[in-house]
């Protein structure tokens, strides 16, 4: 039974344009910001699935210009952004269009920073207070996602590599002027992923919203996003994963993913910090890399804030029945439960993850940002521990 789902705009504070065929809104929004030649920032895959074909054709159906940038690698990394930077200034571009997933949108981002930023990419780190550096007078972006799970389109951060070898690190660059003016949210552009990235991206957007949600501090309002990414998570995941096609299902997954993002303006915690160095130290795919430490990371926090995760648990679509660590014990099940029905399997070390490599990422996984919101507080101990578990 096909649904219809009608175009709507919304603003979180990020102007929202959202549902199938919203790519054909792209020309009122080049209009809107008064920009007329954009550089397309993706990679190899979204233009092997035409993606970029598709948005070239619609700023040229309406008499815009632009031009493409496909040197994005899977964990972005400097070479990345300098590429990117040098192709807008050859294209002569006034707008940057992050197309793809959340490496694509975190470069397009920083390439927009960089335009006008002309320090040193390291010297913007955000754990470092770079984010005092970065002032407004950057061309604007919009992003275009096409997988539902990073949430970057609402997002005032990219995440790129610095450094090389066992010096590789993550950086976070983190202004509120690094927000795309707008995001276009079309399910449409999403049929056709493959079941592996929908299932990986898919628990990137999970894990956003629990680790928000279980994340010290108090802020209610992303409490309120945070439960509702969950709940549209535990309900149109699985149906996204086993069929490609269903437009409903990718469309709920799309806002899961953006609400996950606004619910983490709260902060993240162990499983974003354990994640990141998969990333730039063994090269793991980030939502892979959370989907790997997520329930190991669950376990070492139920005892902490049971409560949470049990509310976490019903809105992923358990009873909530039983006693309250019961209760919190079913979302570390239906955790597990959807990260295998996904297809996920295996631990670290059967996806290229050696101890070599977990004794580098030990240290970066302790000064990561992200630690910081986690209920429970790490030491080279549990980072260790959660590591060897899921070895």
């Amino acid at each position: 039974m096909t649904t219809e789902i009608p175009i709507s705009v919304m603003s979180f504070p990020t102007r929202m344009v959202v549902g199938p065929g919203a790519l054909s809104r792209l020309p009122q929004e080049m209009e809107i910001l008064g920009k007329k030649r954009a550089l397309i920032v993706a990679d190899p895959g979204v233009e092997k699935a035409r993606i970029v074909k598709q948005v070239e054709a619609t700023l040229a159906s309406a008499g815009f210009s632009g031009g493409v940038f496909l040197g994005v690698s899977k964990n972005p990394v400097e070479a990345d952004v300098l590429a990117g930077v040098q192709a807008y200034k050859e294209l002569e571009a006034d707008v940057v269009i992050g197309l793809g997933g959340g490496a694509p949108m975190d470069v397009a981002k920083v390439v927009a920073l960089k335009v006008t930023h002309h320090r040193p990419l390291a010297d913007y780190d955000d754990l470092k207070g770079g984010d005092r550096l970065i002032t407004p007078d950057m061309p604007p972006m919009i992003a275009i996602p096409t997988t539902a799970g990073t949430g970057s389109e609402v997002g005032r951060a990219g995440v790129i590599v610095l450094g090389e070898g066992a010096d590789a690190h993550k950086v976070v660059v983190f202004a509120p002027y690094m927000m795309p003016k707008v995001a276009i949210l079309d399910a449409e552009l999403t049929v056709g992923l493959p079941p592996a990235i929908t299932a990986a991206t898919g628990i990137d957007a999970m894990t956003h919203a629990l680790e928000a949600y279980v994340a010290k501090g108090t802020h209610p309002f992303a409490d309120m996003y945070a439960l509702a990414a969950l709940a549209r998570v535990g309900s149109y995941l699985e149906r996204a994963v086993k069929d490609g096609g269903d437009i409903e299902a990718r469309h709920e997954m799309l806002l899961a993913a953006s609400m996950g993002a606004i619910s983490f303006q709260k902060g993240l915690g162990a499983c974003h910090a354990l994640a990141h160095p998969l990333g730039s130290v063994a090269n793991v795919h980030h939502g892979l890399a959370n989907a790997l430490m997520l329930p190991h990371v669950i376990r070492f926090n139920l005892e902490t804030v049971p409560n949470r995760y049990a509310i976490a648990a019903q809105a992923l679509g358990m009873s909530g029945t039983g006693s309250l660590e019961w209760k919190a014990l079913d979302c570390l099940r239906r955790v597990a439960q959807l990260i295998e029905a996904v297809g996920i399997t295996g631990g670290l070390r059967d996806h290229g993850v050696t101890r070599e490599h977990i004794e580098q990422m030990i240290p970066q996984a302790l000064e990561d940002a992200a630690g910081a919101g986690n209920p429970r507080g790490l030491d080279e101990a549990s980072v260790r521990a959660m590591y060897e578990a899921a070895y």
